[in-house]
């Protein structure tokens, strides 16, 4: 049974730092690739950042240099680590995984966790 579960979402304030981590199970994890979405109320979900099982990342124009992507492939576990945060980054966090390239996390995506909500207030 895969299971991908999220945690570390909370309320912060404007310019805090907040860490996500996801924990993956029943799946290769080092051979696929991993990101994180967000939607944001009245939004349509967006692709905030993925790293490939090389290392490689990727990032959305509006998070690059706030927001780094790491994954630990001996913990089966990825982490967003997102610094000076704005309100705009309110949103719910999604883990997701993807066995092709993450240069295609738009197209599809093969697994989703269950989201954390991450606040931010002014």
């Amino acid at each position: 049974q895969v299971q991908l579960v999220e945690s570390g979402g909370g309320l912060v304030q404007a310019g805090d730092s907040l860490r996500l981590s996801c924990v993956v199970s029943g799946l290769n994890f080092g051979a696929i690739g991993m990101g994180w979405f967000r939607q944001a109320p009245g939004k349509e979900r967006e692709l905030v950042s993925a790293i490939g099982s090389g290392g490689r990342t990727i990032y959305a124009d509006s998070v690059k240099g706030r927001f780094a992507i790491s994954r630990d492939n001996v913990k089966n576990t990825i982490t967003l680590e997102m610094s000076s945060l704005k309100p705009e980054d309110t949103a719910v966090y999604y883990c997701a995984a993807r066995t092709g390239s993450i240069d295609f996390f738009n197209s599809g995506v093969d697994y989703w966790g269950k989201g954390t909500l991450v606040t931010v207030s002014q």
